[in-house]
């Protein structure tokens, strides 16, 4: 018996096609033939077949295809073929036979073959010969969905790497012709996959085609421009030369490329032109890279490459990376730390959040700690060529989160100090950049200076010296050179000369960077005069990089003068562009504007221009959130129009662009004002800020109400205080710090109490409450509540006595206490009602439906329930409905109909595990436990139960539920041990939590 799935998914017996049923039947099929000879969870296969749109009574489904699908097994054994079975084990299905029955996995099988040591060409030909003739089409042909399309986008990349290795075994065999349709066909599906067009050309040349070889170079080098930016890879670019030369043949395609993955981080920043030089130090990583084990893979080697600012750290890393981008198909990462920039360096946590999204983890999926970033990090990129350039660094400490622990990446590193940790802990290898060779030096002058160079070398070898060898320098000066085309470079040495030796009077330490200072002077000394003074403010911006509008509110001008002065400095090399319309600067660049700043103009002028830089970012950050968050105005300071420029934020998705674009230069505001003399600046932005930076920044909500906390206890605004350390709660909760977020509730309440804000103080009260509840705190969250209970109804604030009514029902509900807890969340959704509040409306129905359930009071349950979930689906809320689906499900094995909880459960699960809702996605998961425990299957109940624990949930109560539901489960299967070991766990979590185990399980 044999099954395809590379094609129209069939069962082959006896020589015929056993009919393998409908779309659905044979998603169901596949599903369980993927993981052939291993258990496939339910809930797998639930995820793979329907995804979520679930059907009503979906496990009951699931149990009718797995039912005709052992008849189609029935058939196809009748046939002649030995008996097949399809096992429910271990709460899921089994389909027990040999992988190597299913075309896809006998295809693997022979592709590893093929590469298995001392496999002579004749034999790898024939095992690649077979695999290839294993794909018939389109895999999964007529089916569609989620899973489908993930599983044939992973199975096309196998396809790409199989085709390569085959063609490569054609050609070696001086067989051209066989390859060139099939490669074809796939470098047209896949045109910018240059390790296909690479083989394609090898196949045409050897054919006796080099023209169309040269011909398919040329369009695909064209479309990588026009769609990328971007010349063809090295490995293509060497095929095109052997091409032109002629030295292709079938012998020649020996070349082992590797096949490009479709989507793989790409984060090099551009190569470096007119690269010279280095020649000992490329050779030397080369080394290391060559350093290859039987596999393929690098260890995991680190060049650290250090040296004096300016003498080309970055651009060596980048430039030699870009040469060997090949060597690594599975990506290449790139991080600037910024370890010397005064203000803001990169932290490790903030590094791994932006790699781990690279490589394709969603945000709700990053974890919260550095330890974990780091852990699903090294879990990303295990067995993965992937090289990782960490630009900049600082410290050890910096670096030492961003390694990887698999052998098969390779790490370079840029610094200047010398990280010795680095090389006596981890193995890393320095290679210490001196200046350019004076040769060198000059070679790079005439590349970017052209044949004036030839024709005055000893002035050319002058300049050189002048710019101490340093690339940053020589570069900067070239720039100058080429600006004034008819002077002599003998005239231009002269005139630098005497600036430079009048600096170097002022130095005695014979640093060479005080000559990157002199060539800096000669560039400015030659700008206009607004852009000269544009150069000196911008060292003043303490953020990483700036807009047109940000540099005409620190130099007073109009937005196109600023735009014109910065299109100047750009030419001049004196700022680079970081991105679309934005610009940053070298540190040293940084460093010398500051420098001059402070010796040219006033004290007076710098402080204004930074107060209207400020003054610009407060009220444009006012404006996008006032848009974004209209109904929370009143709670949030006003702030005067910027005499300068703003853009145009006109709808929240301007809004929240240019939130997104300034976030990194907020914080950096942030912290400068809160240090120099403009602290109501960092008070006031904290609070204008609150809203958007709860929706999911918290690294940068620490930073910024840190800072205005700071700067509020200085010159002792209480309500400035008060709000700051709310928002420090909020971002520490969000963090999963729990303890420390309730610390700075704590806080907030009192300061909000002295400040006589109620509202405040309501609203931290409420905060801290919450924090208590999710700690299975009941009683002291209980007693939060309660207390901003009587603050709302003081206030008479109707909407927030409801809420607060809600939460306390929320508490008497898992304290068991039901009767108490229904009359709470009956005056809550009251009092919603006669306030017209639609989000709160549904809210309080589902809690309503969960308590009404729990005293069995059945009927009403599932009025509310359904209800309130088809309000939040019209709200668009699939949080609201994830937790209404979860409490559906709860009623209904209440009421004992355990496959219909189940259908809501598994709802449940899928929208709160899209959102990222650990704790909703537990509780799911154990519903699901507790309806197969229901329903008489206590091994689906052990797989559920279990898996709640894995989801990483922190809260205490579905930890609690999880064992207990383990515990029964394991009872009923007759393993007392576990049952013992899991109640006993339960019992203790009940015990922290206060919730006696009888009213716990009450009702149910």
């Amino acid at each position: 018996m044999e099954f395809r799935l590379l094609g129209l998914v069939e069962v082959r017996a006896g020589g015929t096609v056993v009919d393998a049923g409908r779309p659905r039947q044979r998603m169901v099929l596949s599903a369980l033939l993927v993981d052939a000879g291993r258990v496939v969870p339910t809930h797998v296969l639930i995820d793979r077949v329907w995804g979520d749109a679930l059907p009503g009574n979906v496990l009951g489904t699931l149990r009718a295809h797995i039912a005709r699908i052992r008849r189609v097994l029935e058939r196809a054994s009748a046939l002649g073929d030995e008996p097949l079975q399809l096992i429910h084990r271990a709460g899921g299905y089994v389909l027990d036979l040999d992988p190597d029955r299913i075309d896809l996995h006998r295809a693997r099988r022979l592709l590893r073959a093929s590469r298995e040591d001392g496999c002579r060409d004749e034999r790898r030909l024939g095992l690649l010969r077979e695999a290839i003739r294993l794909w018939q089409g389109e895999p999964l042909t007529g089916l569609d969905g989620d899973w489908v399309n993930r599983m044939r986008l992973a199975w096309e990349r196998e396809r790409v790497e199989l085709v390569l290795a085959w063609a490569r075994a054609e050609l070696r065999g001086d067989n051209p012709e066989a390859v060139l349709g099939p490669l074809h066909e796939l470098a047209e599906r896949h045109p910018l996959v240059e390790s296909l067009a690479a083989m394609l050309m090898r196949a045409l040349a050897a054919a006796g085609r080099p023209a169309e070889a040269l011909e398919r170079y040329a369009n695909l080098r064209a479309k990588l421009v026009a769609e990328l930016g971007a010349e063809p890879g090295p490995e293509l670019q060497a095929v095109h030369r052997a091409v032109l030369r002629g030295e292709l043949d079938g012998q020649d395609a020996k070349a082992t490329a590797t096949p490009v993955v479709p989507v793989v981080p790409a984060q090099l920043p551009a190569d470096v032109s007119a690269f010279t030089g280095r020649d000992s130090e490329l050779n030397r990583i080369d080394e290391l890279l060559s350093q290859v084990g039987a596999g393929g893979d690098t260890a995991v080697l680190i060049s650290a490459v250090s040296g004096t600012a300016g003498v080309g750290k970055t651009a060596l890393a980048i430039h030699w990376a870009h040469r060997v981008r090949e060597r690594f198909p599975d990506g290449q990462l790139y991080v600037n730390l910024r370890g010397y920039d005064p203000d803001q360096p990169v932290s490790p946590a903030d590094a791994l959040a932006g790699f781990l999204a690279a490589l394709g983890v969603s945000g709700q999926d990053v974890p919260i700690g550095l330890d974990e970033r780091a852990a699903r990090y090294r879990s990303e990129i295990a067995d993965r060529r992937v090289l990782i350039v960490l630009d900049n660094a600082a410290t050890v400490e910096q670096v030492r989160p961003l390694l990887p622990g698999t052998p098969s990446c390779m790490v370079l590193v840029t610094s200047r100090d010398s990280l010795a940790g680095l090389v006596a802990v981890h193995g890393a290898v320095r290679l210490d950049l001196d200046l350019l060779p004076l040769g060198d030096a000059v070679a790079l002058l005439r590349r970017l200076v052209g044949t004036r160079v030839d024709a005055e070398p000893t002035a050319a070898a002058a300049l050189a010296g002048q710019c101490a060898r340093l690339p940053l320098a020589l570069r900067i000066a070239a720039e100058l050179v080429v600006t004034r085309a008819t002077t002599p470079l003998a005239d231009l040495v002269a005139e630098f000369s005497d600036l430079h030796r009048r600096l170097d009077l002022l130095d005695g330490g014979g640093d060479p960077r005080i000559a990157v200072s002199a060539v800096f002077s000669w560039s400015v000394r030659h700008l206009e005069p607004p852009a000269a003074r544009m150069f000196r403010l911008l060292g003043l911006h303490p953020g990483p990089d700036a807009d047109a509008h940000a540099a005409a509110a620190l130099a007073d001008t109009g937005l196109d003068s600023a735009r014109q002065a910065l299109d100047r400095l750009a030419r001049a090399c004196l700022v680079t562009q970081t991105g679309h319309g934005r610009f940053g600067m070298h540190d040293l660049l940084r460093a010398y504007a500051v420098e001059l700043a402070g010796a040219d103009l006033a004290a007076d002028d710098l402080k204004a221009a930074l107060r209207r830089l400020f003054d610009y970012y407060l009220a444009t950050a006012a404006a996008a959130v006032d848009l974004l968050y209209p109904a929370e105005v009143h709670r949030r300071p006003r702030v005067g129009p910027a005499r300068t420029p703003v853009p145009a934020i006109t709808d929240p998705q301007s809004a929240r662009g240019w939130l997104e674009a300034e976030r990194a230069c907020l914080a950096a505001c942030a912290a400068h004002t809160a240090d120099h003399d403009l602290p109501e600046h960092a008070v006031r932005l904290s609070s204008i800020l609150f809203r958007y930076l709860y929706g999911g920044y918290a690294t940068e909500a620490l930073a910024v109400h840190g800072y205005a906390r700071q700067a509020a206890q200085l010159t002792g605004d209480v309500a400035g205080e008060a709000q700051a350390a709310l928002g420090l709660g909020v971002a520490h909760v969000q963090l999963g710090r729990y303890v420390m977020g309730g610390w700075h509730f704590e806080q907030a309440v009192a300061l909000f109490g002295r400040s006589g804000d109620r509202t405040g103080e309501q609203h931290a009260l409420t905060n801290l409450g919450t924090v208590l509840w999710w700690q299975g705190q009941y009683a002291a969250a209980g007693e939060r509540y309660s207390r901003s209970l009587a603050l709302c109804r003081q206030m008479g604030d109707r909407i927030g006595e409801a809420r607060a009514l809600g939460n306390l029902a929320s508490v008497e509900e898992r304290l068991g206490h039901y009767d108490s807890a229904a009359e709470h969340v009956r005056r809550a959704l009251a009092l919603f009602r006669e306030a017209g509040d639609r989000t709160g409306e549904p809210e309080a129905l589902s809690n309503l439906g969960l308590v009404e359930a729990r005293l069995h009071q059945f009927e009403p349950a599932l009025r509310h329930l359904r209800q309130a979930l088809e309000m939040f689906a019209q709200l668009g809320s699939p949080r609201g409905e994830g937790y209404t689906l979860d409490n559906l499900g709860i009623a209904c094995t209440l009421q004992g109909q355990p496959d219909e909880a189940l259908g809501h459960h598994l709802r449940a699960r899928a929208l709160l595990r899209g959102i990222g809702d650990r704790d909703g996605e537990a509780s799911a998961l154990n519903g699901m436990g507790e309806a197969a425990q229901a329903g008489g299957d206590p091994a689906d109940a052990v797989t559920h139960h279990t898996a709640a624990l894995a989801v990483g949930s922190t809260a205490r109560d579905q930890q609690a539920r999880a064992h207990d539901g383990l515990g029964r489960a394991y009872l009923a299967l007759g393993e007392l041990a576990q049952a013992r070991q899991h109640g006993q766990r339960a019992a203790e979590l009940y015990t922290e939590l206060n919730v006696p185990f009888a009213d716990w399980q009450k009702g149910g």
